[in-house]
């Protein structure tokens, strides 16, 4: 599994917002500023993770984004596929579906992808503050 750049700044992202919760929303570019990232890349980041209903977006003055759910509740497995979709397994065709060989590997990769799903699914956010 490849971690990108923008999965990277979600989950930059998540964190700080869980461990400044205190404080309310907390604004893009106060993120951005405390971990180098293009506020502008960041804005395109966090947009998914609200599609996903792991943050709520704040609008006005002292508008920001802050947790949709206590950080006990949101996974890494959440946060990682909000910004990259569904985690599947890696496909290793040659063109020749019927193939015993192609089949059993196939079969591999997908326990492999399974297996790194179930453990995601137990990493919470609030095991990374």
């Amino acid at each position: 599994m490849k971690i990108t750049r923008a999965t990277a700044y979600a989950i930059f992202a998540m964190v700080h917002v869980a461990q400044h919760k205190s404080e309310g929303p907390m604004a893009s570019h106060v993120i951005a500023r405390a971990h180098g990232i293009p506020e502008r890349f960041l804005l395109k980041v966090l947009k998914p993770l609200v599609a996903a209903g792991l943050l709520h977006s704040v609008k006005g003055p002292r508008g920001g984004y802050q947790l949709a759910r206590a950080a006990a509740q949101i996974t890494l497995l959440e946060i990682i596929e909000a910004v990259e979709g569904p985690l599947r397994s890696q496909q290793v065709f040659v063109g020749r579906p019927q193939d015993p060989l192609e089949r059993k590997l196939a079969q591999a990769l997908q326990s492999v992808t399974d297996e790194m799903r179930r453990k995601l699914s137990h990493i919470r956010l609030s095991q990374l503050l």
